[in-house]
């Protein structure tokens, strides 16, 4: 059985469904960064053996055995990747990569020119946002907020859930790097970001990423989308479009979070409303009302 080696660092992060761990270690006198990814059980989802789910198991791997990040514009691999295959799974060894404290609106504009990078193989993600709504859905949809202050709102855009998605999928498709947060684009070469953690890679609508990002990013939805669009190919798709698909990104993943933080916490003793500022479910409630103003125009 893989088990990591006495000493590497257990580093925060490496929630996927299937990571088992990620740490810091030291190989001679080079910083490293390794990736343990379990293959897939019989018992498993099989979303995680599906090639173009977001959930897709060892599409992380792929992605950098096969060098598909190198050189693209805007957003790039840290360095060259040690893949380890065995019958439980995977292990990858990269470079550790120092912080290069990248704004939000330089990553912003890495994105914008990412989406220009030509993206072919037969393991990239496609319909992630549309995934993740059935993976709501299943559970029961966004029943816990249903018994807070905007049931009404979460209602009436639960109601309309599926035309937007079709919004979404009638925008220009563009390459995006499917987890785009602050933690995963640490740093800084030239013009791009160096970017990790590339298993949710694929295509979405244009804006998409950007929007992800702002629910982690210190800057408003606004300044990251003007700078996004300043790196977004001329001709490739308006502002009307970005700033759609940024902003139904942003909104509908801000109430899934939530759902699921207060979900996590709703039978406990108690009333809800007094579990708002439990740590666990605080941070989602502060980030769903930043994005009311786009909450609101979505209605």
């Amino acid at each position: 059985m893989w088990q990591p080696q006495p000493g590497w660092l257990a580093l925060p992060g490496g929630s996927g469904p299937s990571t088992v761990g990620v740490w810091r270690a030291v190989l001679g006198s080079q910083a490293v960064v390794v990736k343990r990814l379990a293959a897939p059980q019989v018992d498993d989802p099989p979303e995680l053996s599906d090639p173009h789910h977001f959930a897709y198991w060892r599409r992380a791997a792929d992605v950098l055995l096969t060098g598909l990040v190198d050189d693209t514009p805007g957003l790039r691999a840290g360095g060259p990747t040690a893949v380890e295959e065995d019958g439980e799974g995977i292990t990858l060894t990269q470079p550790w990569i120092e912080d290069s404290a990248n704004s939000g609106l330089f990553a912003a504009l890495c994105m914008g020119r990412f989406t220009a990078a030509d993206l072919s193989a037969p393991y990239l993600s496609r319909g992630q946002l549309r995934a993740r709504m059935q993976r709501v859905e299943r559970k029961g949809g966004w029943r816990t907020l249903g018994r807070t202050t905007v049931a009404d709102v979460a209602e009436r855009l639960w109601a309309r859930r599926g035309s937007l998605l079709d919004e979404l999928d009638a925008l220009p498709q563009v390459p995006q790097h499917g987890d785009p947060t602050p933690a995963n684009f640490p740093g800084r070469t030239g013009e791009d970001v160096l970017a990790v953690d590339w298993g949710s890679l694929g295509h979405g609508p244009v804006g998409g990423d950007v929007g992800y990002f702002a629910l982690g990013a210190r800057e408003e939805l606004e300044p990251l989308i003007d700078a996004y669009l300043i790196g977004l190919p001329a001709g490739l798709a308006s502002r009307e479009q970005v700033v759609l698909g940024a902003r139904v990104t942003v909104v509908l993943t801000a109430l899934n979070r939530a759902e699921w933080a207060l979900a996590r916490v709703a039978d406990g003793e108690g009333a809800l409303a007094g579990k708002y500022r439990h740590p666990a479910v605080a941070p989602h409630l502060r980030t769903l009302q930043r994005q009311f103003p786009h909450l609101e125009a979505l209605l």
